[in-house]
């Protein structure tokens, strides 16, 4: 299993990239996708919360209230921990079983906290899709229409630009075309593949 870790700041671009790999048919594991499977109705994990926080965090149709629940973790650093004792382990093990049922030449794994929260040991190679700090604050609340201060403290909740760099082993600046683009991915998608053949040889 040779995979292919990318991450980027809100607003660099992720979706984009791994929409184009994915066109190359390749399997994406996504680290937001994974956070919600664990918490679906039914699931032992949302009735552990919602006996902790009670009905308040349902949704009318059973489902998580996801930004009611963030609200009310957000400034209580307990409960917090709390949330996150109960749920890193079991988002950890959907990611991998995610992981290891990918049959494409390599996998790709997506996560905006892929820096933070260490996932990057589970990576063969780091790709980092990169923008200045102006294009991210432009583009989210563009899409988000969230204030430039909301979008600035996501920003520096997020591992900085110089540390994600510094991890990474290949880098999309995104500022350019969709062509420009298109040409990237198509020739990192390339070096991936050949690089998961030597990777496979090696055994």
């Amino acid at each position: 299993m040779f995979v292919v870790g990318l991450t980027g700041g809100i607003g660099s671009g992720k979706t984009a990239v791994s929409d184009r790999f994915a066109a190359q048919g390749i399997e994406i594991v996504d680290a937001d996708l994974a956070s919600r499977v664990v918490v679906e109705p039914g699931t032992q994990a949302l009735r552990q919360i919602q006996r902790h926080f009670g009905d308040s965090v349902l949704l009318e149709d059973g489902q998580l209230d996801r930004a009611g629940l963030r609200s009310l973790v957000f400034s209580d650093p307990e409960q917090k921990a709390w949330l996150e004792k109960l749920l890193h382990p079991l988002i950890g093990a959907e990611i991998y079983r995610q992981l290891e049922a990918a049959r494409s030449p390599y996998v790709m794994f997506v996560s905006p906290l892929l820096i933070e929260a260490g996932q990057a040991a589970i990576c063969d190679r780091i790709v980092v899709v990169d923008v200045p700090e102006a294009v991210q604050l432009e583009r989210t609340m563009q899409r988000d229409q969230n204030s430039e201060e909301q979008v600035r403290n996501i920003i520096s909740s997020q591992a900085d630009r110089r540390q994600r760099l510094d991890a990474a082993t290949d880098v999309i600046e995104n500022t350019g075309s969709l062509q420009d683009l298109d040409r990237h991915v198509a020739e990192l998608h390339q070096r991936f593949v050949q690089l998961a053949r030597e990777h496979d040889a090696d055994g």
